[in-house]
């Protein structure tokens, strides 16, 4: 077979040239130290590393908004732990204001300071992240969750809270409402309330509440009335005597599963109301509060209202320590959430890195082994054809 001297030319420069690409290309990755630098290197590789880089990327933004989510929730822990101590102390001052020692003026003092103790508690309700959004509103992080207008205050968040997702199948919530927090909280003992008629004039009060039996309970409103100092009935809303029976001070009043302690001394006509608990906010049961201390207890029916409505703050700010208690265990419990999520995305995150290392980075050894034979064979190839493009006749005639 004949081979024209011009198809020679042509596939001899062909194969150099070829020869010259598989060189710029291992000088390349020399220089890039990837052993795929374009799909066209190793395509089957280039979409495992893509998917790869894809899967790392979706690592690291979880990672950024775990880091979102860990630092409200600590914002969040370290205000309920300052929201904690500051009812701490409110019913410490209810504890002191409930002694008979104390004066108008006395309980008026503790009273003030519980007024610092309300702003502060205000503050903390309010308090922002470092972002500017405010900590206790919902998803409404723009708007102030609490403010106050006659004494009372009122809710403008939501009840909503931000999931923040920190893994493919994990969505942490990065807080709680203010609704949760500082007002949907159990009122008394969580059934039902018992407090004085406005109009007793006799020093008997409320010392304790408690269901024994709620099976037997029936939500109504009740009315206790003593016919006599020594004797008492029980009628509900529909005004049909429940039971009557005969009292001395410190008896329990009992029907339907609940009992009513009370202490002191009825006088005729005095009532006691039972009615089905609700909830009250923390704002609410300390305001209450100041007021019941600056109240004036010169008679018998004042003195046992003061004594029935402190002992009904103790209890109320007792559900509300626990009841913030409650919630400080919840974000503990996403925090240590977020931690493990954490350590599961950094032992993924190394077999990713590892994986994507071996499909992309190049083997220095092999490439400088594999460039040295590639220049030797191009010089080789290119001394060869030098050579034999001079075998022609015309060289020798």
């Amino acid at each position: 077979m004949r081979i024209s001297t011009a198809g020679f030319h042509r596939s001899t420069l062909e194969a150099l040239n070829n020869r010259q690409a598989d060189l710029a290309k291992t000088q390349g990755q020399i220089a890039s130290g990837l052993r795929v630098n374009t799909p066209a290197d190793d395509p089957s590789a280039a979409v495992h590393i893509l998917q790869l880089q894809r899967a790392l990327a979706q690592s690291e933004q979880f990672g950024r908004n775990a880091n979102t989510a860990t630092n409200r929730l600590s914002l969040e822990e370290q205000s309920l732990a300052d929201a904690t101590s500051i009812l701490q102390r409110v019913r410490d001052l209810t504890v002191q204001g409930n002694s008979a020692s104390l004066s108008d003026s006395d309980r008026a003092a503790l009273a003030t300071e519980i007024d610092q103790q309300f702003n502060a508690l205000m503050d903390l309700a309010n308090q922002k992240d470092a972002a500017g959004e405010y900590l206790f509103a919902g998803t409404a992080t723009q708007t102030q969750p609490f403010s106050t207008s006659n004494s009372s205050v009122s809710y403008a968040g939501d009840a909503n809270v931000r999931l923040i997702q920190t893994s493919a199948t994990q969505k942490i919530p990065d807080g709680h409402s203010g609704f949760d927090v500082f007002m949907d909280i159990k009122e008394a003992n969580g059934t039902f309330t018992a407090t004085l008629g406005n109009a007793n004039t006799g020093s008997g009060s409320v010392q304790r509440t408690a269901l024994t039996n709620p099976a037997a309970w029936t939500p109504d409103t009740y009315t206790i009335t003593f016919t006599s100092a020594t004797a008492y009935q029980v009628t509900n809303a529909a005004n049909t005597v429940v039971t009557t029976g005969t009292f001395a001070t410190g008896d329990t009043v009992s029907f339907n599963g609940a009992q009513v302690t009370l202490d002191g001394v009825p006088a005729t006509g005095d009532t006691f109301t039972v009615a089905p608990a609700t909830t009250q906010d923390v704002f609410a049961t300390v305001n209450n509060l100041r007021n019941t201390l600056r109240s004036t207890t010169t008679t018998p029916a004042q003195k046992a209202q003061l004594v029935s409505s402190l002992g009904a703050t103790l209890t109320q700010l007792d559900n509300s320590l626990a009841h913030i208690g409650d919630v400080r265990s919840e974000v503990g419990a996403r925090l240590n959430s977020i931690d493990d999520t954490q350590a599961n995305r950094e032992d993924a995150k190394v077999t990713l890195e590892s994986t994507l290392s071996d499909l992309k980075d190049l083997d220095y050894a092999e490439a400088v082994s594999r460039l040295t034979l590639q220049q030797t064979g191009l010089q080789a190839a290119q001394a060869s054809y030098a050579r034999l493009s001079q075998l022609s006749l015309f060289d020798y005639l």
